[in-house]
């Protein structure tokens, strides 16, 4: 089981200095991979996103690179110098034919020096590749750190969900057994104040109602269950990513609950109630967080 929160730092040897790629992980619903290089790599901008979603799942991942190490000497641009010298003697020949066009006319043209590149694009790609290697396995490793930590925190509010259902499950009878109680004591006052009997039969049949409307045995029965699914899910979790199922068992386990709430005359119960539906939307804030 892991977080989609994490961060991880790789280099790799580049010329004379080195690529450094800090890869950095939050929530999200889906695959979004986001990349940042300097100027002169940009071009390789679309080769680190596809190395990238190779290894990635679901998250939002920022990768930023950057060089580290003495600057490479700019380059000379021959080829835009030639151009340039051409287009002014263009220039002279409609405006001054047979003036003297001296090279010093191209020491105040702009962009004639550009960045050196440090090395051809195999080898860019291979920096690249091995310091993205190096970060997402950093990333990984941290990542299960943190999934391991929620993974426990999770189990732990499994169990305290488990508890709650056990005292649930305990009250029940007793809790209906009071709601007949009261409801035959009221139904003999109100017969008391109008001075007239009630028929028995009449009373079963209200007695029946109220339990079947109280009842909540098919929803702690599909509690037990989700529960019995979670604790698998997150036993299984280290081997492929579950996230979305937890989430997704949790809103079934939530729509219980709140179902369990409703039916509930009890107040004692009623409280239950509360405190098991904050265990579980604490349980859903932290598998927002898992792959």
């Amino acid at each position: 089981m892991k977080s989609m929160t994490g961060f991880g730092t790789g280099d790799a040897p580049l010329g004379h200095g080195k690529l450094v790629l800090d890869a950095r992980s939050v929530n999200h619903r889906y695959l979004d991979v986001r990349v940042r290089l300097p100027g002169d790599l940009a071009d390789q901008s679309l080769f680190l996103e596809q190395r990238a979603r190779e290894r990635l799942g679901r998250g939002r991942f920022d990768l930023s690179v950057r060089y580290e190490g003495p600057p490479p000497a700019p380059r000379f641009d021959a080829d835009r110098a030639r151009a340039l010298y051409r287009e002014l003697e263009r220039l002279r020949d409609e405006l001054a034919p047979g003036t003297e066009l001296p090279l010093s006319a191209l020491v105040g043209m702009p962009d004639l020096y550009v960045p050196a590149t440090t090395a051809d694009v195999a080898i860019v790609q291979q920096a690249l590749g091995a310091a993205l290697d190096a970060a997402l396995g950093a990333l990984e490793r941290m990542r299960k750190r943190e999934g391991e930590a929620l993974r426990a925190e999770v189990l732990s509010r499994l169990g305290t969900c488990r508890r709650l259902h056990g005292k649930l499950r305990e009250g029940g009878p007793s809790a209906l057994r009071a709601a007949e109680a009261r409801l035959k004591t009221r139904v003999a006052r109100l017969a008391a104040d109008v001075g007239t009997a009630v028929e028995s039969g009449r009373l079963e049949a209200e007695i029946v109602l109220l339990a079947d409307r109280t009842d909540v045995t098919e929803e702690l029965v599909r509690l037990e269950s989700h529960f019995s699914q979670l604790e698998g899910l997150l036993e299984r979790g280290e081997q492929e990513p579950c996230g979305r199922r937890l989430d997704f068992l949790l809103q079934e386990v939530a729509r219980e609950a709140n179902t369990i709430g409703a039916k509930s005359q009890d107040a004692e119960l009623g409280h239950l109630v509360v405190e098991l539906k904050s265990e579980i939307e604490r349980m859903r804030e932290q598998v927002q967080n898992v792959e």
